[in-house]
């Protein structure tokens, strides 16, 4: 007899269900208006084609789910939620200068990104995904986090 092993899932399967599941605990300042609600992402394709595959056209209340692809920082003020994968963490300071002043959630995988004034940034503890919440930086944003998303995060 073969032995079963139990397969992880990848990585950005796991952060793009992470990011929709993070969705769900932030309230945005007009989120009863219909329209698009638009997930940005940029620096990584799997999380990319992940989410494009899993959620795009899908409803969200009054919206419907958009997931771009993002090929510079400008693009991201047009976002409800960015997602910057670790290769494009050297643009982060473009992308925050770009969602000033704008609710968008930013969302990053790569250490120090937190304290940099990512909303959401990843981090593995242990060999366990975690993720750290800047309440500054989602204060900032006039984004509203529920309580319950707080008490998971390690909060910065």
């Amino acid at each position: 007899m073969g032995t079963v092993v139990a397969q992880e899932r990848p990585t950005h399967e796991i952060h793009a269900a992470m990011l929709y599941n993070f969705i769900k605990y932030v309230q945005w300042p007009n989120e009863s208006e219909p329209g698009e609600f638009v997930v940005g992402v940029i620096g990584d394709e799997n999380v990319f084609n992940t989410l494009k595959q899993w959620y795009d056209g899908k409803p969200k209340g009054t919206k419907k789910y958009v997931i771009k692809n993002l090929h510079s920082a400008d693009e991201a003020g047009n976002c409800q939620v960015v997602y910057i994968g670790k290769s494009k963490n050297r643009d982060f300071d473009n992308i925050k200068t770009s969602v000033t002043g704008k609710s968008v959630l930013t969302i990053t995988d790569g250490s120090g990104m937190g304290q940099k004034g990512s909303c959401i940034n990843f981090k593995v503890i242990d060999g366990k995904l975690k993720f750290e919440l800047n309440q500054t930086s989602v204060g900032s944003s006039n984004l509203k986090v529920s309580s319950q998303l707080s008490s998971m995060a390690i909060l910065i």
